[in-house]
């Protein structure tokens, strides 16, 4: 065999390999669609076959789901820490609550209102959050959460005070041919699939790639010219408008607001479930929200104490067995598969 022979074997070896590999991806590529084109039509199918209580607790999930998903981006790719999330949730809900009840808005159009007002609020919060990191940045935030609720209270006039303001929900138009709760969830899961949507785009962008890197080391993105101050700061008015366009559609789905349903509470469990879904993923925020609306609702059956320990022991089990969430252990477990199924491809 001839010099050249020699060289152009292992060319010709690889090239069955190469055609392998890229069958391979198109192959996993089109499972990837066919999963998604299967997750898109559950979840529009969903509300025809379901009761109306378990369609309203779907209809909580993405509305949880928008929540964590700004909440994320504050903390899972910015690095930045809050308590106080519910802050903006709760303002999201009486801007909504407000613009329906004194002034007839349509539900709809209550929607920008509660963005821009919390998107405003969140840029006010990021401007003291430049000089506070870690430990004291929680606990700004955490302070805005606590006194949130007695000054609700206080603006008994505009808010209804500790009673509250009672609301009507979205009506379905007739050519929908929908019921309440099934127009409700629609509209809920067409605002969440805009936020990630969203969300998503800004991530694979410029904008994402500098929230990264002031995420994994401040000193360095400031030295490749990431501009601290400008990032953080509408890192922070970015998740409190998403928080406000969650606090809107929850206003929509309940129908009612009151200061005790927006304590320092739901910051934490708001964090929690941010925590046990996963963070900085995608997929977080929906593992997230179903957490916060299901175990409750389900240890609640078993004992109205339940909820609370349940909720707890929950978290430290999950924080033990997947330091990084629902979604990395379902990460995990989805490349262990796929290993095991190549090796037996090999072996075969």
């Amino acid at each position: 065999m001839t010099e050249s022979t020699k060289q152009a074997a292992p060319v010709a070896d690889a090239a069955p390999a190469t055609g392998r590999r890229d069958v391979r991806a198109l192959l996993q590529e089109r499972w990837q669609w066919l999963a998604a084109a299967a997750l898109v039509a559950a979840v529009c199918f969903a509300p025809f076959q379901l009761v109306p209580f378990r369609v309203f607790q779907l209809t909580m999930v993405l509305v949880y789901a928008v929540a964590l998903l700004g909440l994320n981006l504050l903390v899972g790719h910015a690095g930045q820490i809050s308590l106080g999330h519910g802050a903006f949730f709760a303002v999201g809900a009486y801007t909504s609550a407000i613009l329906l009840h004194d002034h007839g808005l349509p539900h709809l159009v209550t929607l920008p209102f509660a963005a821009a007002l919390a998107f405003v609020l969140g840029l006010g919060l990021g401007v003291p959050a430049l000089r506070l990191r870690g430990l004291y940045l929680a606990l700004v935030t955490l302070a805005i959460a606590i006194f949130l609720v007695p000054l609700i209270k206080r603006f008994e006039s505009v808010t209804g005070g500790a009673m509250g303001l009672t609301l009507e929900k979205p009506v379905p138009p007739a050519w929908t041919g929908l019921a309440e709760d099934q127009w409700l969830y629609f509209l809920a899961l067409a605002v969440t699939a805009l936020a990630f949507a969203s969300v998503y785009g800004l991530l694979r962008s410029r904008v994402g790639r500098a929230l990264h890197a002031i995420r994994d080391n401040e000193a360095a993105a400031e030295v490749m010219g990431v501009k601290l101050s400008f990032y953080k700061t509408l890192a922070f008015a970015w998740s409190a408008m998403l928080a406000g366009v969650a606090g809107c559609v929850y206003t929509w789905t309940i129908a009612f607001v009151a200061p005790d349903s927006f304590t320092v509470t739901l910051s934490i469990t708001l964090l929690a479930g941010l925590v046990v879904g996963g963070l900085g993923s995608m997929a977080g925020p929906v593992l997230g929200g179903l957490f916060v609306v299901y175990v409750p609702s389900l240890s609640q059956d078993i004992n109205k104490g339940a909820p609370g320990v349940v909720f707890g022991l929950l978290i430290i089990v999950v924080m033990l067995v997947a330091p990084t969430g629902l979604a990395g252990l379902a990460g995990r477990a989805a490349r262990s598969t796929r290993k095991v199924l190549q090796k037996e491809r090999r072996n075969a």
